[in-house]
């Protein structure tokens, strides 16, 4: 069997298996009534799908490695995806418990309100989030300028810096391997290495986590950038570092099957974590890493928008920016074809100019 016939085969392989799992985990989860409550007002009516599909992508990348296990790339790209996806599941069963219940607002006077860094113009919806927002209320209400319209549950998680030193820890088990080359883009970077790897593993993450927020968005994503890793490994002779992004595209075509719009199941802080850490832990094995970085440009500029708002460099009404794109008006099925076209012009265009220059 040729090397393209066995790309192919592993491929079809991995989205069948996983469509299988997706179906599985579904009812699973549905029996057990774990379901996603969305605290974005535009989302709400997705309440109640279920989440923590991510299980799937797991199952299905786990068996295939398990099938394919002379490929090392792959066996410990499936260690550094299951170590990833438990902290993820951990994170997502804390979810299930409410935090507090946020207030959502409604400007009903015919002039634009200011409240916390938001302006809401007449008619326009918010959610009171921050100390500034919620002692603005107060005079506001008393004003009668806004009414409370809704009460929203916000989900317990686990904190920034308790998720950033397990997605530290995570790189870890990546750095101890011994396993990726301290070679970048034909440099000797030696120790370096070590933060290279954490700001890999770490950025890739929450890149995956951040853009994980419409259905279809992140699977989407994450296939076509995979498929394009493949592509680009595959066309300078790396089959070894071919293989894994075949697997991560065949699960993530698989579990679109069910995610894309109108999705029946979500893959949580699960499966977001688990592709971050399975992508880039196979981007660096496979010794593509600038590629890959290149072809999860959409994701990680999401993060600088995101990071620019936090920093109070810019003012995002809603936060992150496809997001901010739907409350503008922007329906999610285009806002998702957005993304995924702008991945795929990204990918294809670095494929071409790399063998063209």
């Amino acid at each position: 069997m040729s090397n393209i016939q066995t790309g192919i085969f592993i491929f079809i392989f991995a989205f069948i298996i996983t469509t299988f799992f997706t179906f599985f985990i579904r009812r699973a989860l549905r029996y057990a009534d774990i379901k996603d409550n969305p605290i974005v007002t535009e989302h709400r009516h997705k309440a109640g799908t279920p989440t923590m599909g991510g299980l799937a992508i797991l199952l299905g990348f786990l068996l295939v490695a398990c099938a394919y296990p002379m490929n090392k790339i792959l066996v410990l790209t499936a260690m550094i995806m299951m170590t990833a996806g438990i902290i993820g599941l951990l994170d997502d069963l804390i979810g299930l418990k409410t935090k507090e219940y946020q207030k959502l607002i409604r400007n009903v006077s015919n002039e634009p309100v200011e409240i916390g860094r938001l302006t809401l113009k007449h008619g326009e919806n918010a959610r009171v989030t921050t100390p500034k927002a919620k002692k603005d209320l107060v005079k506001l209400l008393e004003d009668e300028k806004v009414e409370i319209v809704d009460e929203v549950p916000i989900k317990k998680e686990i904190g920034e810096g308790e998720k950033i030193f397990a997605q530290i820890l995570i790189s870890i088990f990546l750095v101890i391997s011994g396993a990726v080359s301290t070679s970048v883009m034909g440099i000797n970077i030696g120790l370096f290495v070590i933060p290279v790897i954490i700001m890999g593993i770490v950025g890739s993450i929450n890149s995956v986590n951040l853009i994980d927020g419409m259905d279809g968005l992140a699977a989407g994503i994450l296939a076509i950038a995979s498929i394009a890793c493949a592509i680009f490994a595959f066309s300078t002779g790396n089959m070894d570092g071919t293989v894994p992004f075949l697997v991560l595209a065949g699960t993530c075509f698989g579990f679109l099957v069910f995610n894309r719009y109108p999705a029946s199941i979500f893959m949580g802080d699960t499966g977001s974590f688990a592709l971050g850490a399975g992508y880039i832990t196979a981007a660096f094995l496979g010794n593509v890493i600038y590629f890959a970085v290149l072809a999860l440009a959409v994701p990680i500029i999401s993060v600088i928008v995101s990071l620019m708002h936090r920093a109070h460099i810019i003012k995002l009404p809603v936060e992150p920016l496809h997001h901010t794109l739907n409350y503008k008006g922007m329906s999610e099925q285009k806002i998702v074809g957005l993304y995924w076209g702008l991945t795929l012009i990204i990918c294809a265009a670095a494929i071409y100019f790399y063998h063209a220059l």
